[in-house]
């Protein structure tokens, strides 16, 4: 007790001397001879500064915005024992989103795809702290983000505080992108969250009730059974699926007078629906949709949407006016108010999402990291560097290249450059021997020398193959994981480095570039037939697909309890089908 007094007193005036903080507290707590300091002071703007002490070895403080897929699966994979983690989400919960659309018509309860970071996070090793907050900007000059929470907790009851970070990752996803068009926001639902999923299962309940009260007109009861969807993508396909599917098969029961009313119409601006997928799967689907009964309108944009009206316009600029009781729009991802503010500050004002390079950097920013849906890697180009390339393989500063000098260094530009790899297979070589031997019309000779400009227009062409990777649940989880491996392994890869040649500047970079693995892609089209387009150019389309949905989509389940309840869900819709009930 004696100590203790000592410290506080210590620490008290040490306090009463210092005018830079107006008001701190200090809590001191003693443990196996160890003391730790906590406090939280407040800035000038009346928002809380959270820090924290120990006199064990300082580690660096580590701040994680956001618990989708890509802060889900780096918090999953990190060893927090390294660092001081501190996650900063409006959510407290990871959602499977690619099973929204089934909790749209009940054939999924809500509760059955989230589950609670904080469960996540406590089997890890290693501290891992919570804020439920929303940051709302982020400073790189003095490495802070400032965050609000829903309910205010500091002297000013605004709920504002900030957070110091040594390093900064950005996994804060998208926002639903309406292209700015009139209405969209007030009157149509979006699909990225579980609870829009909630808001629409409500929506679509409400619209069935209210068709069948007695006092309607029939042209009122059409309205309010037309349900809308914008958007011919992955996610607005799978909805209008589903919709179909519980209309079909468990409206029709219970609501028996206006079953046959309903009207499920899809928007496409583009020439296909799934226009991403391969065209098998485009024309099946169209195909399907067509005999379901579907409406699929291609080649129309929508340009203003009211309370009862959608208004849309076709190729030949003829105007047409939907009336609809429901909308959905799902037309991709845009930025969050958050990122363009930062990005204005970094320079890229320009660019729809963050730009990072191959390890997920921030362009410019050497301790800010960014994946998932509000960041794209940013492929450097061979021919932005090809005289550097061109120095690091000619070592006998000849000012040619023998063949033998470049296969020497071919590992570390296909490693550095992906794009030389889907070259070479692209063009079906197996080496950049035959490559240059394409270029130049001869045969395979090792002691070939060429010049610098010889070697640009081997490589001219190499750049047509960038690949810019897509915004999915996979290539955010994959991202994730890398990420966290490259962490754990920050100080041995900063001793031993892994990665490829540095083509600008001496040795080796620290770790080897993200590469993403492609492991297939699903299209649930309903009536339990499911299109999945997998590696190897491998179409599989029918009931079959729709059981491999169903594996794969349990297994990828965050943990075992959130796997069991899927599956029950399955289970019950097949016994006792979807639950139609308003709440």
């Amino acid at each position: 007790m004696r100590f203790a007094s000592f410290i506080f007193d210590g620490v008290s005036r040490a306090l009463n001397r210092s005018s830079m903080v107006p008001k701190l507290v200090v809590l001191v707590a003693i443990s196996g001879g160890g003391v730790m300091a906590y406090s939280e002071s407040q800035s000038d703007h009346g928002a809380s500064i959270v820090e924290s002490s120990e006199t064990a070895p300082k580690r660096k403080k580590l701040v994680v915005l956001g618990t989708g897929w890509a802060g889900t699966s780096f918090l999953k994979n990190l060893d927090g024992s390294l660092y001081d983690v501190q996650v900063v989400s409006p959510r407290n919960y990871f959602s499977f989103t690619p099973l929204l659309p089934s909790v749209t018509c009940g054939t999924v309860e809500a509760r059955s795809i989230v589950e609670p970071i904080r469960k996540i996070i406590k089997k890890k090793t290693g501290e891992i702290r919570f804020w439920e907050a929303e940051c709302f900007k982020i400073d790189p000059v003095n490495k802070k983000v400032h965050c609000q929470a829903n309910a205010g907790t500091n002297l000013n009851g605004n709920g504002e505080f900030v957070v110091d970070y040594d390093y900064l990752v950005i996994a804060m996803g998208a926002r639903a992108n309406t292209f700015n068009t009139p209405g969209v926001v007030e009157h149509c639902h979006f699909l990225k969250e579980v609870e829009d999923a909630q808001k629409i299962r409500k929506s679509v309940i409400e619209s069935l009730e209210k068709a069948n009260l007695p006092n309607l007109s029939e042209e009122e009861r059409k309205r309010n059974l037309q349900f809308v969807i914008v958007g011919g993508g992955p996610t607005g396909i799978e909805f209008a699926a589903e919709l179909h599917d519980f209309l079909s098969e468990d409206v029709s029961k219970l609501y028996p007078n206006i079953h046959d009313l309903v009207r499920i119409t899809v928007i496409e601006a583009g020439e296909h629906i799934l226009s991403m997928f391969d065209k098998r799967i485009t024309s099946f689907a169209e195909q399907k949709f067509k005999r379901d009964g579907i409406d699929v309108k291609t080649g129309y944009r929508v340009t203003n949407v009211c309370d009862k009206t959608i208004t849309m316009i076709d190729r030949s600029k003829t105007v047409t006016d939907l009336p609809y009781g429901m909308a959905v729009w799902s037309t991709g991802i845009g930025t969050r108010p958050v990122i363009r503010s930062f990005m204005e500050q970094i320079g890229q004002a320009d660019r729809r999402a963050l730009a990072t390079d191959e390890w997920m950097r921030v362009q410019g920013l050497d301790n800010v990291y960014a994946l998932g849906d509000c960041a794209t890697i940013h492929q450097r180009k061979v021919m932005e560097d090809i005289s550097a390339i061109f120095n690091v393989a000619d070592k006998d500063n000849s000012g040619t290249l023998t063949v033998k000098e470049i296969q020497d260094v071919l590992g570390d530009i296909c490693e550095r450059y992906p794009q030389v790899e889907l070259y070479l297979k692209s063009r079906a070589m197996g080496d950049l021997v035959d490559l240059l031997n394409d270029a130049e019309g001869d045969e395979k000779k090792e002691d070939k020398e060429l010049s610098i400009e010889e070697f640009k227009n081997a490589l001219a062409q190499v750049d047509s193959q960038v690949k810019f990777l897509p915004a999915t649940a996979q290539v955010a989880a994959q991202q994730g994981e890398y990420l966290a491996k490259c962490f754990n392994r920050m100080k041995e890869c900063e001793a031993n480095p892994e990665g490829p040649l540095r083509m600008r500047g001496a040795g080796h970079h620290r770790f080897r570039p993200f590469r993403y693995k492609h492991f297939g892609s699903f299209a649930p089209l309903g009536g339990e037939q499911t299109a999945a387009e997998l590696p190897g150019d491998w179409i599989s389309i029918g009931h079959s697909s729709q059981w491999l949905w169903y594996s794969v989509y349990a297994s990828k389940q965050v943990s075992w309890r959130t796997r069991a309840l899927v599956i029950s869900d399955w289970t019950r819709r097949f016994i006792f089908g979807r639950d139609s009930s308003g709440i």
